[in-house]
């Protein structure tokens, strides 16, 4: 019975002491504290700098999960597109051999460099053809463009207007490639009591480029400033 009274007794002088370390505890020195203040205060500092650190470093991680979702997002787009180009790459491949024939077809309209004298042959015998009279027929300076040439002819015929309407379809018709623009058509000056007509026009037919020619204008394409 004294044994127990005893223990009660260094309990309550222990947490008497205990309690005189919390009073009267300067806020603005805590290196005067008491031991047990300090160590708790140690203590407590040492929890909340480990819980910024601990809510810092979550936050990194939350900014590189939310990258690596935004990638996922766009890389399962990228799959999706993908993979739709895979399903349809054979209809894909039909298309690309379609356009390329097609292509051929077209090249093939246009005469080579050396062609063009049989071309604005043809040309003028499509006016003869028709009974008109050529008054001019001069061809005019070649334009080069980026995968063709351009002939521009500037033609002047007189004759009937049935005779013009023919010769525009038989143009039309070459198995080149010539269109006429810039057309005119007026009463002949030479008879006035004549029903004959006059026709200013500008033909042009084109004309691919043969391997110099595209090489050089790669050159140019090059040394223009971008």
């Amino acid at each position: 019975m004294a044994k127990k009274q005893k223990n009660s007794i260094d309990m309550a002088a222990l947490q008497s002491k205990l309690q005189r370390q919390f009073r009267n505890l300067d806020t603005k020195d805590p290196s005067l504290w008491p031991p047990l203040p300090r160590y708790l205060l140690c203590i407590f500092i040492a929890a909340a700098v480990a819980v910024v650190l601990w809510f810092a470093k979550l936050t990194d991680y939350r900014d590189a999960l939310d990258a690596e979702r935004a990638t996922e997002q766009t890389l399962r787009q990228d799959y999706k597109t993908k993979l739709a180009k895979a399903v349809s790459l054979d209809l894909l491949k039909k298309q690309r051999e379609q356009i390329q024939q097609y292509v051929i077809q077209l090249e093939k309209q246009l005469p080579s460099k050396a062609e063009m004298a049989a071309l604005l042959s043809d040309i003028n015998q499509a006016g003869v053809g028709r009974s008109l009279q050529f008054e001019l027929f001069r061809p005019g300076q070649v334009i080069v463009r980026e995968y063709y040439a351009e002939l521009p002819i500037a033609i002047r015929v007189t004759g009937k207007y049935n005779d013009m309407g023919a010769f525009a379809a038989d143009i039309a018709n070459l198995s080149r490639i010539v269109t006429l623009n810039d057309i005119a058509i007026v009463a002949s000056d030479k008879d006035k009591n004549s029903t004959n007509l006059t026709m200013d026009a500008t033909a042009r037919t084109f004309r691919y480029l043969d391997a110099d020619e595209i090489e050089a204008q790669r050159k140019v394409a090059k040394e223009q400033p971008k």
